[in-house]
């Protein structure tokens, strides 16, 4: 086994605060208007005051454990998990999901901590929630009657150009945020609608936001520009990338566990139903394969990764699609899903000896391969390559696939090591470090809000 070797020094995660444009500067298209000008920027503390004057405590038993709420709402699940607010590094008290919601078959779904509190009974003995609100008020009810409740944070995937850090949500605030639903229409319309029920039901709760796309801010500027006039980029289209939360958490993870790799070439693929690599270096996000949109980059569970951009008007001259269709394909009809035609979990693909399938799981995996070549180049070469994310963290046949089509870039497995999911499985020989880290976008959300309320 190669391990890691070289510098100590650690560059720790950047702590800015965002800067966003001024309310009441929306004037015809909001997306247009929302991208400040290169040559200026806009003072935060009219939005919002770095020191939350108010908490809610929840409950007044002073029994009660203080705890942050950590929210991540999908379009049909509503994902918690609850940390100690005196020190979000010790473990989660429990966490848990709201599966299926507006399915007709929801159902709480929980963490093995949380199996085990016979607590538990409140859910199961409850009406299960048809909806988001009704799943929302459910845990809120059991919160308020169990913890003394300091602040929620939220996963909001977009937080658009000027968003380097979490903020605490005000009307104003979430009037900007929701201006960038068209950039993540599968994800934004569903992170904000917690938000805006707790401000309409709970006003004095604080709530935290934290943007998938805060930690790719470091990114030079040529690696954020597409080759369009450069007037678009002032008006907001540029590279922003996605599942910064899941970076920073193994970056975090590097500096407390491994800090001898931060000032390493790191390339970490975050694979799962969405998916996408970055380039880190010095714990700063230099390149990834998201771009604009979280639908860029590589194949995923049903989006199609990077496509020509010249397929869409094709598609609408020569065969009379309009934008809505186009996009529901790109969004919700492509990837695993629809090159396979069977399933856009990767479980299932590996599972079928469907000659699509296989199709599938190939182009996966040669379309990673390419982008670690595309990263390794922004970068000047490669140290350590990190999976994570479902598929990254629990596939040794996708790990397998992938160290092997690195083989050029001196990339050699373990077989034993990978087949026991064991945190190092790269060779002795090999000239990379191949790792496999968990990522925890849940506690890189409850660090934030920690720091917000503190």
């Amino acid at each position: 086994m190669k391990l890691p070797a070289g510098s100590s020094s650690v560059v720790g995660i950047r702590e800015k605060q965002p800067v966003l444009p001024q309310k009441g500067s929306f004037v015809g298209n909001p997306l247009a208007q929302l991208i400040p000008p290169l040559s200026g920027s806009f003072p935060m503390s009219q939005y919002f005051s770095e020191t939350p004057s108010e908490i809610s405590t929840g409950s007044p038993k002073q029994n009660f454990p203080p705890a942050l709420l950590v929210l991540n709402a999908g379009s049909s699940s509503l994902k918690f998990a609850f940390f100690d607010a005196k020190n979000p590094e010790r473990p989660i008290f429990f966490s848990g999901q709201a599966q299926g919601l507006g399915t007709g078959h929801p159902v709480w779904e929980f963490g093995k901590s949380f199996q085990a509190n016979p607590d538990s009974s409140y859910f199961e003995n409850g009406t299960s929630p048809k909806n988001h609100g009704e799943a929302l008020s459910q845990l809120l009810a059991y919160a308020l009657s169990r913890f003394s409740l300091e602040a929620i944070g939220h996963r909001i995937v977009h937080g658009g150009r000027e968003s380097n850090g979490a903020v605490r949500v005000t009307p104003a605030i979430l009037e900007l945020i929701e201006a960038l639903i068209p950039l993540a229409p599968l994800h934004q319309p569903h992170n904000l609608a917690p938000i805006r029920h707790l401000l309409q039901t709970s006003p004095r709760l604080v709530q935290i936001a934290c943007f998938d796309t805060a930690f790719h801010r470091t990114q030079p500027m040529v690696n954020r520009l597409y080759g369009l006039p450069l007037e678009w980029y002032e008006k907001g289209i540029e590279r922003y990338g996605f599942h910064g939360l899941s970076y920073e958490s193994i970056v975090h993870q590097l500096e407390k566990n491994s800090p001898e790799s931060i000032a390493k070439k790191l390339i970490i693929a975050h694979l799962g139903n969405g998916a996408s690599l970055c380039a880190v270096e010095h714990g700063k996000s230099i390149a990834t394969t998201m771009g604009f949109t979280p639908a860029d980059g590589i194949l995923m569970g049903t989006r199609s990764g990077s496509i020509d951009p010249g397929i869409v008007p094709f598609l609408m001259r020569k065969h009379g699609m309009d934008l809505d269709a186009i996009d529901k394909m790109i969004h919700r009809e492509s990837g695993l899903l629809g090159i396979s035609g069977i399933s856009q979990d990767m479980r299932d693909l590996l599972g079928s000896n469907a000659p699509r399938a296989k199709i599938a799981v190939t182009l996966f995996v040669v379309r990673i391969v390419r982008e670690i070549g595309s990263l390794a180049a922004s970068m000047g070469g490669v140290d350590e390559l990190i999976f994570t994310g479902g598929i990254g963290e629990n596939s040794p046949v996708i790990r397998r696939l992938v160290a092997e089509g690195c083989a050029w870039l001196g990339a050699k497995l373990d077989h034993a090591a990978n087949e026991a999911n064991e945190p190092f499985f790269g060779d002795a020989q090999s000239a990379m470090v191949l790792r496999c880290i968990p990522t925890s976008e849940e506690r890189t959300i409850a660090r934030h809000t920690f720091r917000l309320i503190s």
